[in-house]
């Protein structure tokens, strides 16, 4: 029998830009999505395996997965019990904030997808229960004390690993990327794409496929989602947000949001 499924999703009392979320699956499964923020989940209960970028890996109870912005990723169940984990949304803004007050110059990057360091996962347990604190106090700094030793400790200052070479297909990645943000709320097919660069349909896909292993098609659902995240924070209605970011009604914005998010565009709501 199934263990029931929870989740819940609120915004940190001292820093409002901080989504955080908690959860226990053992059936649900997330699409290959992204977020503008950092990822970074404290799995506490069971064990996940996940899509981060090119790679796949496993999250055992106790490990922190961390996923950088704009990173391809998913998740699933590892184990029959499912997985139990809290997660932290910094945005790059304020990771870069933190990153130079301790003597860095950048935003940073994480190059291990899986951290294994009982004292951070300690740390950021301890962060996401005082983010419920009625003291400010202890909720402002257990976090900055969680990041600190995130960033002091696994951030990669020399830079990502592997990064692709320049290619055609890398100069066309932007005009993709621009003419899908201009018309997320009109008809987008391969055709039009392939128009604005001079290339077949199949090298459209090729060129998805090689730049970030994905299809034009779940490239574009990805950013509808984030769309209506974004209308949906500015106080649209879900039902006009859905319509405004592409997709055919409230329905099919609900069914896409659960699949990649693990809640309701509701519940998303609803912590504003």
């Amino acid at each position: 029998m199934h263990a029931t499924e929870t989740s819940r999703y609120w915004r940190h009392p001292c820093f409002p830009d901080l989504g955080l979320f908690k959860a226990r699956f053992t059936r649900h499964r997330y699409e290959l999505h992204t977020h503008p923020t950092y990822v970074i989940a404290l799995i506490t209960a069971g064990c996940e395996r996940i899509r981060i970028g090119r790679r796949n890996v496993i999250a055992p109870a106790g490990t922190v997965a961390i996923v950088n912005p704009e990173e391809w990723h998913d998740g699933e169940q590892g184990t029959d019990e499912g997985w139990a984990y809290r997660t932290f949304y910094p945005t790059v803004p304020l990771m870069t904030a933190l990153a130079r007050e301790l003597g860095r110059d950048r935003a940073p990057v994480f190059s291990r997808e899986i951290i294994e360091d009982h004292h951070l996962a300690s740390a950021l347990a301890a962060a996401h229960e005082g983010s419920t604190s009625q003291d400010a106090t202890r909720a402002e700094a257990s976090l900055l004390a969680a990041l600190g030793r995130l960033i002091v400790r696994h951030g990669d200052w020399n830079g990502r690993v592997g990064e692709v070479e320049s290619a055609g297909w890398r100069r066309r990645f932007p005009v993709y990327e621009e003419l899908i943000e201009s018309r997320l709320g009109s008809p987008l097919d391969l055709q039009r794409l392939a128009d604005a660069t001079r290339v077949t349909r199949f090298q459209v896909i090729r060129d998805f496929k090689k730049t970030i292993g994905l299809t034009p098609a779940a490239y574009i659902r990805d950013r509808r989602l984030r769309r209506a995240c974004l209308l949906i924070e500015e106080g649209l209605g879900l039902a006009d947000a859905a319509l405004a970011a592409g997709f055919a009604d409230q329905s099919h914005l609900t069914r896409s949001f659960r699949a990649a998010h693990g809640m309701s565009p509701g519940m998303f709501r609803r912590a504003r």
